[in-house]
């Protein structure tokens, strides 16, 4: 019933504006309502338009100065992180020098050009050297930025094998990741879908029979040394998954029914990225967050939030479901030493099958 009052009451509310406005119409209908733009329409519009040009620039320069976070990007923890985000600076930089320019350059012309009486337009109906020159320039400077990002590419997918890299299988489903380190052969053993047996605990489908297979480790949390090279393979069980590491600069699609790949070398350990200045304002900032959300939790006879503590993430960057939003595994960067220790105390596929 509130419903249906609600539409009646919007309806009468409708008609009412609709009656208002053709009321406004009528009582115009004596005066001059010319659609011709006279001389002071025009001059108004220019200056219109540059004041606009300052309210762009105006609101730019205030946005840079309160939100941004110079420099850009600046928390790279893989090899190959760093040159990633050089290619996205020298972008960022020819997209901001591209904008303010042409922005000028448009609400300039539109105020020195306005129309006034008795001035005719002045226009080429072809001119082959401007032509030239806007379409060569950005010829070049987006050849130029394929070109450097195709180089970057190759180089970053090129993993070199003879590097003996750790080989770590990243397993996908709706809404989980596992991940599943190649034993002490480095060699991932067989597996397929239709292998998977709850029942004896093989929940990713492993080739039982397959010798290589047998020291392959199944984890829920992905470790990883620092300063070894590591060659991710992927999988995805389900639907499309895109595994995302943003701090390692890694991204690559999951896809069911294939095996994808990406390696990197991971730089910085979790416990030397929790030092850094950058990352520790940044903690300091969310818990003092959470503690002032926990106020009214508390107040409601909830628990307070947990206090926040920096990790490394793998997400998945693809709407693969209603969970989407919660599917991430924790990513510990530690030393050599420590890594050896914590693959030692977990159990090899060969001990985890239920008989």
């Amino acid at each position: 019933m509130t419903t249906l009052l609600t539409i009646i009451v919007l309806v009468f509310i409708l008609i009412a504006i609709w009656q208002m406005v053709k009321i406004f119409d009528l009582a115009q209908a004596k005066m001059e309502n010319s659609q011709v733009a006279t001389d002071k329409d025009n001059a108004l519009n220019g200056y219109l338009m540059m004041g606009f040009l300052v309210f762009i620039y105006a609101i730019t320069i205030v946005c840079v100065v309160k939100w941004g976070d110079l420099p850009l990007l600046s928390n790279a923890a893989s090899e190959h992180g760093a040159t990633i985000d050089n290619l996205m600076i020298i972008s960022f930089v020819i997209i901001f020098f591209v904008q303010t320019l042409t922005q000028f350059l448009l609400h300039y012309f539109a105020f020195k050009y306005k129309g006034e009486k008795g001035k005719k337009a002045l226009f080429f109906a072809d001119n082959n050297k401007l032509e030239a020159i806007w379409t060569i320039i950005p010829v070049i400077v987006l050849a130029g930025l394929i070109i450097y990002g195709l180089n970057t590419w190759i180089n970053i997918m090129g993993v070199d094998e003879s590097d003996d890299p750790l080989v770590v299988e990243l397993y996908a489903q709706q809404f989980n990741w596992k991940a599943r380190y190649a034993g002490a052969d480095n060699t991932l053993g067989k597996a397929n879908v239709r292998l998977i047996d709850i029942d004896r605990a093989n929940i990713l489908g492993l080739d039982e029979a397959d010798p290589n297979a047998q020291d392959d480790i199944i984890t829920t949390e992905l470790h990883l040394p620092v300063g070894k090279p590591v060659l991710f393979k992927m999988r995805s069980q389900d639907v499309l998954h895109s595994a995302y590491m943003p701090h390692f600069r890694a991204q690559m699609n999951c896809v069911p029914g294939m095996i994808t790949q990406f390696g990197f070398t991971p730089t910085v350990t979790t416990a030397d990225m929790r030092q850094t200045q950058a990352m520790q304002e940044k903690v300091t900032r969310i818990n003092e967050i959470r503690v002032e959300n926990s106020k009214e939790l508390v107040a409601k006879g909830e628990d307070a939030l947990e206090r926040y503590e920096f990790d490394y993430l793998l997400l998945c960057n693809k709407i693969c479901g209603k969970s989407h939003y919660n599917m991430q595994m924790k990513i510990v960067v530690e030393t050599q030493e420590e890594y050896d220790a914590w693959i030692a105390t977990q159990k090899e596929f060969k001990n985890s099958l239920i008989n």
